[in-house]
């Protein structure tokens, strides 16, 4: 029986097929089969680790596909805080399927790491208020599941995963129901009957005044979105008079901004910028290639 490939297998495998479709041309043509790489990752600016799962598929397809053998080692974990100069891992392998994958794994690494590294200073922001700090759906199209993992791996929360994993009823949903004459209340508790009773029932609203026929059908969670501090604070305060349900605060995020909206008393605090705006750290390969009996000078590769 074949084993299904992990998420970060099959986006390596499509990355792999995109940067080499017909093979690493320069290596193939330049580099005896035989020859032998050893690599370090470095650092080059401080952060928090992410994308191991993926570096280490990209080392190990890129090797099959090289006709060679790679060994990944000494890799630090996702969640590693590090700084500028560290050596974060080593592969020892066939040069070919080394330099093969050099880019795809660094490509994945560099960008989440980024997300761990934006992550965790949000988290840090928000230290001390009991407030959690969540994604959205705001991420990379294929690159959902990797960048969820780069989130937790810097001390934050997953938000849903998909459109099917939860009901959560936005402004647009609210919008469509009151132009049809519908009862707001009225429609929610119609969800709550549809739905299996482990499923969470979310709803967002964008004004204090929509709140009473929202809590009146005993929703989970409300999102409070783009609101201001005062007006977040009396929406804490009125949800919790009035339900157990979690109250969220959404909109415009950053970091900035993130601690004072954790401080009027929300749950959660849900950031799109986590996943859409992470920079990318700068992280690089040391490659040193092995042809026999001496071994070519460390090349800070970087394309």
């Amino acid at each position: 029986m074949l084993t299904p490939m992990t998420p970060e297998q099959l986006v390596v495998a499509a990355a792999l097929a995109e940067d080499a479709p017909w093979g690493d041309l320069t290596s193939e043509a330049l580099l005896p089969p035989e020859a032998v790489a050893t690599a370090l990752l470095r650092a080059r600016e401080p952060g928090v680790l992410a994308g191991t799962a993926a570096a280490r598929a990209a080392f190990e397809q890129a090797a099959a596909l090289s006709g060679g053998t790679l060994d990944v080692l000494d890799l630090h974990p996702d969640g590693t805080r590090f700084a500028a100069g560290d050596v974060l891992g080593r592969v020892r392998g066939t040069a070919r399927g080394v330099l093969r994958a050099e880019r795809t794994a660094l490509n994945l690494l560099q960008h989440l790491s980024g997300v761990a590294t934006t992550t965790a200073a949000f988290v840090e922001a928000v230290a001390g208020t009991g407030a959690r700090v969540v994604d959205t759906r705001k991420t990379t199209p294929g690159l959902r599941t990797l960048e969820r993992a780069a989130v937790r791996a810097g001390g934050g929360h997953n938000h849903r995963r998909t459109l099917s994993d939860a009901v959560l009823v936005k402004d647009n949903h609210l919008a469509v129901l009151l132009a049809a004459g519908l009862d707001v209340t009225t429609a929610l508790r119609g969800v709550r009957a549809q739905v299996p009773h482990t499923t969470a029932v979310e709803v967002e609203v964008d004004r204090l005044d929509q709140l009473e026929a929202v809590l009146a059908a005993d929703v989970d969670v409300v999102l409070l979105d783009n609101f201001t501090l005062a007006d977040l604070a009396a929406g804490v305060a009125l949800v919790r008079a009035r339900s157990r349900a979690l109250v969220e605060a959404s909109g415009g995020v950053r970091l900035d901004t993130v601690g004072a909206i954790a401080a009027t008393g929300v749950d959660l605090v849900s950031v799109g910028a986590l996943t859409q705006n992470a920079r990318t750290l700068d992280l690089g390969l040391d490659v040193e290639v092995e042809t026999g009996p001496g071994t070519a000078p460390a090349a800070d590769r970087g394309v």
